[in-house]
């Protein structure tokens, strides 16, 4: 029976962390691939040695070649070049397109069957990269958005009402960037909306404090960007998949007349499994937070229109 794989295109913060992230879960086997000599390798083997203390029995390896990615069932491409303070993520469009692209054509190459699930930024334009790269359908190929822009205002919700994060949930929707939607109603703590428990300042506040997660966060490193938390958020989209939980998280995907959208690659709740995105969730939304998502799409569709030829 053939062992169940996982690679990991980059071997970076992210990339380094999320392996640290899957193989310490130990439902599959992974694979670390960089183009730096020696990085995945050293990496691979020192998260390799700490399996006799954490417990785990697969094998996490690192590589330069993509033929050891052969295989895989997933597949995570983290590589591209990382946001620096003065950039924004436009700022990064041209040069992560060309790496995206590249990764893509030598996954597909060794893993024809494989389900993609993008990070590099600009993740939903990045998305679009590897969704006509690659041929893949839609349902294959997927970006971390708002699984882990929901984590950021959960956080930050969870400290405001001093409550256990575990008890906080939320929807963060569209593009992952500066024009990311948050809608106050779908923000619960104990299923109670925020709107009724904290004044519309606060909540504000809190809000755009989810919105600059990431640049806050690369203010404070200096060097370098965020990489726990959105390894985190990744691990969990991989094991809805390998493990065909069906869970619903928000996630970068090709729309198509969902939410009225069209060609076009935005933050939406989606149920995950074996297959990927098994059902795109159409929210009840009002007029007004139907106009704003479009208007956000309508960012990252400009971003889209903006990407030469692939």
């Amino acid at each position: 029976m053939k062992e169940t794989k996982i690679s990991i295109i980059g071997a970076g913060n992210v990339g380094a962390s999320l392996g640290q992230r899957l193989i310490e879960k130990d439902f599959a086997d992974v694979v670390m691939v960089d183009i730096v000599e020696g990085l995945p390798q050293g990496k691979a083997l020192d998260i390799l040695e700490s399996g006799p203390v954490i417990g785990f029995t697969h094998c996490i390896s690192g590589s330069n070649n993509y033929a050891d990615t052969a295989g895989s069932d997933v597949v995570v491409i983290t590589s591209g070049v990382a946001r620096k303070p003065s950039m924004t993520r436009e700022d990064l469009l041209k040069i992560n397109t060309d790496i995206v692209s590249n990764v893509v054509k030598e996954v597909i190459k060794y893993s024809p069957s494989c389900i993609l699930i993008v990070v590099a930024n600009p993740v939903d334009a990045m998305t679009w990269v590897a969704y006509k790269t690659s041929g893949f359908p839609r349902n294959r190929v997927l970006g971390l958005s708002g699984a882990l822009d929901g984590a950021r205002l959960a956080t930050f919700i969870a400290l405001e009402t001093n409550t256990p994060v575990t008890n906080v949930s939320c929807y963060v929707l569209g593009e992952h960037g500066t024009n990311m939607v948050v809608f106050p109603r779908l923000a619960k703590v104990n299923d109670k909306p925020i709107t009724e428990i904290l004044p519309k300042e606060t909540i504000d506040t809190l809000v755009q404090r989810a919105i600059n997660g990431g640049a806050e966060i690369v203010g404070l490193l200096k060097t370098s960007s965020a990489f726990y938390a959105p390894s985190a958020a990744v691990a969990r989209m991989v094991e809805a998949i390998i493990k065909d939980t069906q869970e619903v998280l928000p996630c970068a995907s090709v729309l198509s007349g969902e939410y009225n959208l069209q060609d076009v690659v935005i933050g939406v709740p989606v149920k995950l499994g074996k297959a990927g995105i098994i059902e795109v969730i159409d929210l009840k939304l009002t007029q007004d937070e139907i106009n704003a998502l479009s208007a956000s799409a309508e960012a990252v569709r400009k971003q889209i229109i903006s990407i030469p030829a692939i």
